[in-house]
């Protein structure tokens, strides 16, 4: 008989799957998981919505007392043209976000995300933004990724007539300062 520590679910593409990894979460297991989602709002919508709406308050609230974090990543065609470069939205489940979860309010998800600098979080526009800014990507390509198309756009706009400028330290998805 296996006891695991660590449990890597290929994709939580059905109710009955996404059931049984977060039955080992609650556990005391480590679940990762994955998902085609772009956002961490997405991500938490696409799970909840998989349940039966009798059921979703009772995954929300289960959903926010286990879940530790969610990555989103895009590969965006780099502007050499030599592949492809990450671009990521992160987001850690703080008190604040589990309440949000648990409240059905995660139209609020990006707002925490923007405030949760300190935890390592990003959102996924602010790594466009960075990786257009540092000459990796081109616009029509961050822009093509975007969530917010016209924020985006606007904020290029202003990095290119010199109004604002590129942030000093770029966060990582482990949470550390890159060097």
């Amino acid at each position: 008989r296996m006891d695991p520590d660590v449990i890597l679910v290929g994709e939580l593409r059905d109710l009955e799957t996404i059931e049984s990894a977060l039955r080992a979460a609650e556990t005391g297991h480590l679940v990762f998981g994955t998902l085609h989602t772009t956002s961490a709002m997405g991500t938490i919508t696409r799970i909840v919505d998989q349940f039966p709406v009798n059921q979703q308050e009772q995954i929300r609230i289960q959903l926010a007392a286990s879940l530790i974090a969610v990555l989103c990543q895009a590969l965006i065609p780099r502007i050499d043209l030599r592949g492809r470069v990450a671009a990521f939205e992160f987001m850690v489940v703080t008190s604040a976000v589990a309440n949000l979860i648990r409240e059905n309010k995660t139209f609020r998800m990006d707002s925490a995300i923007q405030t949760g600098k300190k935890f390592g979080m990003q959102l996924m526009d602010e790594h466009l933004f960075r990786l257009y800014a540092e000459g990796k990507i081109n616009a029509e390509n961050a822009l093509d990724y975007a969530h917010s198309v016209a924020m985006l756009q606007d904020k290029m706009e202003a990095f290119k007539k010199g109004q604002i400028a590129l942030p000093d330290e770029p966060i990582n998805p482990d949470g550390e300062a890159a060097e």
